[in-house]
């Protein structure tokens, strides 16, 4: 039975590793053992930066809700309470995007939610 090498197999593995590393400065882009560091942990941050991203557009979501609110005389968290017994189920990114380009329909929810009280 004939021997099999992994040669090919090892050389496509690494080509794949040089690619996702194009662009790193320095040896990170042209040597494996380098490369291959970099790009576990690159990966490590963009996984971590999936999860980030969705903690801080909720953040400005709050953040702009609230301060439309303030304007319209009721604190974020009532606002959310009263929403939520008047029975609206607008989530907070819908309700920022109203609260920028629709300023009379944002104080209108707010007086929903005040009625709601």
């Amino acid at each position: 039975m004939a021997r099999v090498k992994g040669a090919l197999m090892t050389r496509k593995r690494r080509n794949k590793v040089l690619k996702a590393a194009k662009g790193y400065w320095g040896a990170k882009s042209k040597h494996f053992k380098m490369a291959k560091q970099a790009v576990m942990k690159s990966g490590n941050y963009a996984f971590i930066g999936r999860k980030l991203k969705k903690r801080d557009f909720r953040k400005l979501w709050i953040t702009r809700i609230s301060a439309e609110a303030k304007v319209n005389g009721i604190n974020y968290s009532q606002f959310m309470n009263g929403l939520k017994k008047a029975g609206v189920t607008l989530n907070r990114k819908m309700l920022s995007e109203i609260a920028i380009s629709d300023k009379e329909g944002f104080a209108k929810l707010v007086e929903q939610a005040k009625a709601a009280l």
